[in-house]
């Protein structure tokens, strides 16, 4: 073959690999920059608004450091403070041990049914955080079934204490689940032969271990409290507190200084709980060695049957919240006709009708379709590319959202995308600014799974399709999504379930043809009509449930056909 026909067959393969090439930097510079752009307008400059507008001494700004200071001193401000602090330390006094209890007979014990009493107790999750409260109202309100365990009133600090209770106990479960899910059955075995009793194990060894993920759980408790308005606005009455200042300040009083002032007190425990929970990670020692054995609880008929009642007793309270909010939504006229019908259904009293529901079903498919594929490309550049400055700010500006309350980060978006002179300002009020907003809101925990997962696959991977010379995103679309589709289903299922019951973040962002039915259950509650906000949140519960059931059996038919090799 001559000399030129050798080149001509070369030639193709050479302005191949040129384009494997440049897509390839196009992937990865190209997605970081792009993920740095959007983390920018999306959490950085939203937060940097509500400072500006809080220090701002311009007229109708904040009124600066004097105003500030004023704030604090003022005796309405050091009640509403005295408030959240002892509606959060007593709700989470009140949850963590229940949690622990429960998620210690789930990982440490023997008893029945474990499944049904896990998805009891996740329902908090999968409805907003007004359910709990209105559920309350039909219990012990002045003409509640229960009454008369509350003769004073439910409205107040009890209300707001329960309700909360109920709202952050699954959050609390979740974190104890995980630290109660890794043992070494050598040390028990230890233990137990140097005739130590079923305390005096725990002591020594289960709390040492779990006593870090029970601090964080505490802290995550207070802070979903001091920033949570949705059960204060339903139950609080007269009982104010920070969070339900900062809304009223902003949307019944126009004060937006005030809630930028406000919403920056508000990120100071969220930032102390992070930085305490961040101070303790470093000094906890590794509880799982590489030679641990799994732990597998022994028999024990008193311990099981101890914890089988403290989770029957916990399951039984929330049946019977949610069952009765279920119910009330059905019940015509509360209490004088409760014959069951579809009424508080038709909404007929809420402007647009099925439109909060339509609108908030459309806006959790965007947030879970975009922001799971989005997030986990971006955990996938930063986990599995070159680990440069780039790199490291993008892993820094992923924590970020954990430390920022929703209500926070909703008040940034105010400030931000609402200036006049903001070339982004056509996006308030739209449906695509509130998935946005979303997607930031809950970026950190989802970005977490997807770096966990990806952490799991050995690098060899990327090595292998070096050497093959298959390009990056190749390789990313036809091995590592394949590999990772568990928790690309998660993150879906969780984006969705979230969009569907958040309140704080979204509650200044809406528009008349934007509304959400979350949104929409704290109006109707607000304008009275309790039967249709109990409908809605209803509504709500069993959408989330009905899509996580779904993507459950969906997943199994999709993991057979993306990881076959599995079966081999």
């Amino acid at each position: 073959m001559s000399r030129s026909a050798i080149l001509a067959t070369a030639a193709p393969k050479s302005r191949q690999a040129l384009r494997s090439d440049w897509a390839d930097r196009l992937f990865v510079s190209g997605g970081k920059w792009l993920l740095l752009v959007l983390l920018t307008g999306a959490v950085l400059l939203p937060l940097a608004a509500i400072f500006w507008r809080g220090f701002s001494g311009e007229e109708g700004q904040g009124g600066g450091l004097p105003a500030l200071l004023e704030l604090l001193a003022s005796a309405n401000f050091q009640w509403l403070l005295g408030n959240s602090l002892k509606t959060a330390l007593a709700v989470a006094l009140i949850v963590v041990p229940a949690a622990y209890g429960f998620a210690y007979a789930l990982q440490r014990t023997l008893i029945p049914a474990k499944g049904l009493w896990r998805g009891i107790s996740l329902l908090p999750l999968l409805a907003p955080s007004m359910l709990p409260g209105i559920a309350l109202i039909y219990l012990f309100g002045n003409q509640g079934v229960l009454r008369e365990m509350f003769p004073d009133n439910i409205y107040g600090f009890w209300g707001i204490v329960l309700g909360q209770a109920i709202y952050t106990f699954p959050h609390a479960l979740m974190v104890l689940l995980s630290a109660l899910a890794l043992a070494d059955a050598r040390l028990f075995d230890a233990a137990a032969s140097m005739g130590a009793s079923s305390w005096k194990s725990f002591r020594s060894i289960t709390w040492p271990a779990t006593r870090q993920a029970a601090f964080a759980a505490f802290c995550l408790v207070f802070t979903l409290c001091i920033t949570d308005f949705g059960v204060p606005v339903v139950v609080g009455g007269d009982y104010q507190v920070l969070a339900l200042e900062a809304y009223k300040a902003v949307v019944g009083q126009q004060q937006f200084g005030r809630g930028a002032q406000i919403g920056m007190l508000l990120l100071l425990p969220a930032l102390l709980s992070f930085a305490v929970d961040a101070w303790l990670r470093r000094r906890q020692r590794d509880a799982m060695s590489g030679r641990a054995q799994v732990y597998h609880p022994a028999p024990s008929r008193g311990r099981d049957t101890l914890f089988l009642l403290l989770v029957i007793l916990l399951c039984v309270v929330l049946l019977l919240v949610f069952g009765m909010a279920v119910f009330s939504s059905l019940v015509r006229f509360w209490p004088y006709d409760l014959s069951l019908v579809l009424d508080h259904y038709a909404f007929s009293e809420l402007p647009g009708g099925w439109l909060a529901y339509r609108n908030s079903v459309l806006m959790a498919l965007f947030s879970a379709a975009f922001g799971s594929l989005l997030i986990f490309t971006g955990a996938y550049l930063i986990e599995k590319t070159r680990q440069d400055w780039l790199t490291q700010v993008l892993r820094l500006l992923g924590f970020v959202p954990m430390a920022v309350p929703g209500l926070v980060l909703g008040l940034g978006y105010v400030f931000f995308f609402n200036l006049p002179a903001n070339p982004l300002h056509a996006l308030y009020g739209s449906l695509g600014l509130l998935v946005v907003c979303t997607v930031a809101h809950f970026l950190t925990t989802a970005q977490m799974t997807a770096a966990s997962a990806l952490r799991q696959l050995d690098g060899e991977f990327e090595a292998a399709a070096l050497s093959l010379k298959v390009p990056l995103w190749k390789h990313y679309l036809r091995v590592t999504l394949p590999l990772c589709l568990p928790a690309l289903l998660d993150i879906f299922r969780y984006l969705f379930v979230s969009a569907m019951t958040t309140v704080s973040a979204v509650i200044f962002l809406y528009s008349p043809d934007s509304i959400l039915a979350a949104i929409a259950v704290l109006n109707m509650d607000d304008a009275g009509n309790v039967g249709g906000a109990a409908a809605m949140s209803t509504l709500i519960l069993l959408t989330s449930a009905a899509v996580s059931l779904l993507l459950a059996g969906a997943s199994r038919g999709l993991l057979r056909r993306a990881q076959a090799w599995r079966a081999v």
